[in-house]
């Protein structure tokens, strides 16, 4: 599938993971789950008694890779290894029995395959056991999974290689399908398991938790600042695109070797079970790149994805149109995020201005979004590299306009405000006048209409005064909230 150019590729509508062609490659597993209640201790010994409900079972390790892919609309292609056992065969069958999931094991007599069993009382796990080996496949297996990937790889967009340290990716295997999925021009994403990043050279996006990252680098990883620092050491041992480093209850954070950094934070969820959160996120990122969105797009919509992902039991997977419900409620919550009083304002300027970042201002009511607005906010954000906007109070609109306005509320206005990517914080004010916004954040550059002149802007004088700027923003014929009012009061039919 060749992605369309015309415009940045964006999930919803339209847009989703049909025509994705993902190859996962690593260890498979069988995840097993029984199911059951407690009811009462053991007389032989203090351990609680299950009395067995309903047993499950499902594709695990890069087999729930694949599974989410195709959960999400996608094509995918697994390369593993297996015993010749009872687990190896049920894998088999689970595998022929998924749709759109095409399938190149290699049967090893003599091994073992990994199956994980959890036992869960309602939402609590109460015991894994797993069976499995993790001894490394030797060259003559090995050259089998890299026969069967050779195969596969002409039909895929990207390849995730997905590692659990049960034998399988080798160095040697490694090595072999890295330089081969990068001569032909694939997409490589790894999750990692071993503290050797430098194995994973010339990927383009390695996918550790923070704990892995910490393993690797030695290094600290509590706080953002300390996760983009192990993660710039890794970048430099490693020579690969990104780190996309997973952090639990904080999100997740990608560091690319561009020197761009991206926090994604996480919101509150319910969280139920984490099994298997780890590949959904892996299997979301491949299946967004694979069909044209960019490496930011792809994490957040591999974040939101995780977020859904959590709330189930057992090794899940999710579907385009929970994915969508949870980019949606992700979008409110970051929306609402940016809506601040001012001290919490001044305290994320204080942030941005020590980076270097640029503070740009301006303000207004804002009271029926229109394209002048519009224009306004990007030529302003265009100026800066953050964009605060002052908000008129319902209270101060009434004073400034009349009693028949705001149309909107304040919490609205803020709402609409602050869902746009041009804005990156929205502060209310009660005066008549800005100033004492524009006093206390002392903006880098303050921004207002061109039907304004410079002496005529609150504030003005006192951003001149220590350097700032003063920019007067082009407008856009024909557009104003009064206006608006005026044609929706004027009755069906009648000319303007």
């Amino acid at each position: 599938m060749s992605p369309s150019t015309d415009a940045p590729w964006t999930f919803g509508r339209s847009k989703d993971f049909t025509g994705a062609r993902v190859l996962c490659l690593g260890d498979v597993m069988l995840d097993r789950f029984v199911h059951g209640r407690i009811e009462r201790i053991s007389p032989e010994a203090p351990i609680p008694i299950m009395t067995i409900a309903k047993e499950t079972a499902m594709l695990g390790g890069a087999g729930n890779v694949a599974r989410n892919v195709v959960a999400l609309g996608g094509h995918a292609s697994l390369v593993a290894v297996v015993g010749d056992d009872a687990p190896g065969r049920e894998i088999t069958r689970l595998m022929a029995e998924t749709e759109r999931l095409g399938t190149a094991l290699v049967t090893v007599a003599g091994r073992v395959t990994t199956v994980k069993t959890r036992f869960v009382a309602g939402t609590h796990h109460l015991l894994r056991a797993d069976r499995e080996t993790v001894a490394q496949i030797d060259a003559a297996v090995a050259a089998k999974v890299f026969h069967a990937f050779r195969a596969e790889l002409e039909e895929c967009d990207v390849v995730v290689l997905s590692n659990y340290a049960k034998g399988v990716l080798t160095d040697q295997v490694l090595a072999g399908v890295i330089e081969a999925a990068r001569r032909a021009g694939k997409k490589i994403l790894a999750d990692p398991k071993r503290t050797k990043f430098e194995r994973y050279r010339g990927i383009d996006v390695l996918k550790p938790n923070a704990q892995e990252l910490a393993d690797a680098t030695g290094m600290p990883v509590e706080t953002d600042d300390q996760v983009v620092a192990a993660a710039r050491k890794a970048l430099a041992q490693a020579q690969v695109g990104a780190i996309l480093v997973t952090r639990s209850e904080r999100g997740m954070s990608l560091i690319e070797a561009s020197g761009r950094v991206t926090h994604a934070p996480t919101w509150a969820r319910e969280v139920y079970d984490v099994s298997g959160a780890g590949d959904t996120v892996i299997a979301t990122l491949a299946s967004a790149l694979a069909v044209g969105a960019d490496l930011a797009e792809a994490v957040k919509l591999a974040n939101a994805a995780a977020g859904v992902v959590v709330g189930k039991i057992g090794t899940s997977v999710v579907y385009p149109e929970e994915l969508a419900g949870a980019v949606h409620e992700g979008s409110m919550h970051q929306a609402e995020s940016k809506i601040l009083t001012l001290s919490r304002a001044l305290d994320e300027i204080s942030h941005w201005r020590a980076k270097g970042q640029r503070i740009g201002f301006t303000n207004g009511c804002f009271d029926l979004l229109h394209p002048g607005h519009v224009s306004l906010l990007a030529q302003a954000r265009g100026a800066c590299e953050r964009l605060v906007v002052g908000l008129n109070t319902d209270q101060s609109v009434k004073r400034l306009k009349g009693d028949s306005r705001p149309v909107q509320t304040e919490t609205a206005r803020a709402l609409v405000m602050a869902s746009l990517s041009s804005v990156d914080l929205v502060v209310l004010f009660d005066e008549d006048t800005p100033l004492q916004l524009i006093e206390a954040i002392k903006p880098d550059v303050l921004v207002k209409g061109a039907d304004y002149t410079i002496d005529g802007v609150v504030g003005a004088p006192f951003v001149q005064s220590y350097g700032g700027r003063v920019l007067l923003a082009n407008l856009s014929d024909g557009h104003s909230t009064t206006g608006l009012i005026k044609r929706m009061a004027e009755p069906e039919g009648s000319n303007p």
